[in-house]
């Protein structure tokens, strides 16, 4: 293990998703006497689940997790308050439209209902928890009891994603003051671009039994507000997908975090292998046409050694410290990315990794400086997944600023650049998984899980030792949950 020279303080209370297996287990730490003495409050799920995906009521602490099969609803010190079945059922995945619509000739089995995705629409007071039973139905939940106040089935446009792992789906909830909020939906295809978008911009209505929930927010004979994966693309290469890592908003747009595979030639080499790339995607909060989409790389370096695969990450503030050391104001917003050695492994990535760290305002910049070389007519589009041939640039004159939106043309758009992270952590061994981070008193914390089930937490040399807590091995634990209340030391 290598830290880099950035100023880190001790610890303060989140939560945290690590390591991957068999069982279940949510733990709570209070606050101990000492670090030497650490116990837990732990919760247990049923022996053959496994917890998928968790969100925080920021207003009231409670705790809502998704699992297969079930839905909970935990107080903040871990108590089950309400659960909210959700599977099995009787299901095929090649059933389209799912056999709740139409009869479906395919035979069909006891299925588990894996949590694909879980929001809180903090508006509405209701939790969207989508799973992978029916291609990817949703259901609405009041906050309150779990009780379901909608689950929208009879169209298209209700059966996100047909691809039955967790972590497959990522949701952004775009909200306003005086309209129906919009839904943000990324998702892997599975090899089915002629039934699902990959991306997608989606109506929240305010009644959660409405005909309109879900529908796209644009859609006519030639425009909708989606991009779908163009089968020419699968002649290229046959398992082409997008696999989404994060989402978030901020500012005027809505930005994904994904790994795609692509084709390159070695050095040296004329024939082509595939390998993965990192991308940052983002799109315009009101662009209803899709045509501010634009798609960055993003990797990281350090000694010589290439970090290209994403495995996580998550969006904070700079803080007054961190933001003096990288030259930028403290409410800027930076990503915390969690990265795997090379390219070659994304189910089986190398156990090297590295934590880095991106200024947000810097892939815009790179973004912006793209969008205007691509209207003086410099370049191609370089998208190859979705253009598959290069099509030139388009010379326009217009003035392209921080919140330029596109046109009708010179769009989707890639940037061929490379925006390197800065990095600040390096693990070789026991590869780090997951990320969180966010300020208290002026510093910048951070905290990663690996995937041996281990909670490291960022050293400030200055201050503290490093800090590990072993919260279960890589066979024990399939989502190990940690809501941490301790400190390392009085700054």
């Amino acid at each position: 293990m290598r830290a880099m020279p950035w100023n880190w303080t001790c610890l303060l209370s989140h939560l945290l998703m690590v390591g991957m297996g068999s069982s279940t287990l949510l733990t709570r730490q209070p606050a101990p006497p000492s670090q030497k003495q650490r116990s837990f409050v732990t919760f247990q799920g049923e022996p053959a689940e496994g917890f998928n995906h968790l969100v925080v009521d920021e207003r009231t602490g409670h705790i809502y997790l998704g699992a297969v099969n079930r839905i909970y609803k935990l107080s903040s010190d871990l108590k089950v308050l309400v659960t909210h079945e959700t599977g099995p059922d009787e299901d095929n995945p090649k059933c389209y439209p799912p056999r709740i619509v139409q009869t479906c000739n395919e035979p069909l089995t006891t299925t588990n209902n894996v949590n694909k995705m879980l929001l809180i629409d903090y508006k509405e007071n209701r939790l969207i928890a989508c799973g992978s039973l029916y291609q990817g139905i949703c259901k609405l939940l009041r906050l309150e009891d779990l009780f379901k106040l909608g689950e929208p089935y009879h169209k298209k446009e209700h059966y996100l994603s047909g691809v039955n792992e967790s972590g497959s789906v990522f949701g952004v909830i775009v909200s306003y003051s005086n309209l129906d909020d919009k839904l943000f939906i990324a998702t892997a295809v599975d090899g089915k671009p002629e039934y699902f978008p990959t991306i997608s911009s989606r109506k929240l209505t305010k009644n959660s039994e409405a005909d309109g929930m879900f529908a796209y927010v644009f859609h006519d004979e030639f425009v909708a507000s989606m991009i779908k994966i163009p089968s020419d693309t699968f002649t290229i290469i046959p398992d082409f997908d997008i696999y989404y890592v994060y989402g978030f908003s901020s500012g005027n747009f809505v930005y994904f975090l994904t790994l795609q595979p692509e084709m390159v030639s070695p050095p040296g080499s004329t024939t082509k292998e595939q390998v993965y790339t990192s991308k940052l995607v983002r799109l315009c909060k009101e662009d209803t046409a899709f045509n501010s989409y634009v798609e960055v790389p993003i990797g990281c370096e350090h000694s010589g050694v290439e970090y290209r695969l994403l495995q996580a990450a998550y969006l904070s503030k700079a803080g007054a410290m961190l933001g003096r050391t990288l030259g930028v104001r403290p409410d800027d917003d930076l990503l915390f990315t969690v990265f795997s050695k090379g390219q070659k492994r994304k189910m089986k990535s190398l156990d090297e990794s590295a934590l880095c760290i991106f200024i947000l305002k810097q892939i815009n910049d790179r973004i912006k400086g793209r969008l205007q070389s691509c209207y003086r007519g410099e370049g191609t589009l370089d998208l190859a997944w979705l253009k598959v041939k290069d099509i030139p640039c388009s010379s326009a004159l217009l003035t392209i600023d921080d919140n330029f939106c596109g046109l009708d043309m010179n769009a989707p758009l890639g940037v061929s650049d490379m925006v390197r992270g800065i990095p600040v952590f390096t693990e070789d061994r026991d590869r780090m998984t997951s990320v969180i981070a966010y300020v208290y008193k002026n510093h910048s914390l951070a905290f990663v899980g690996t995937k041996s089930g281990r909670l490291k937490k960022m050293p400030d040399t200055s201050l503290c030792p490093t800090l590990e807590l072993q919260m279960g091995s890589q066979s024990q634990a399939t989502v190990t949950l940690e809501v941490l209340f301790f400190s390392c030391s009085s700054h």
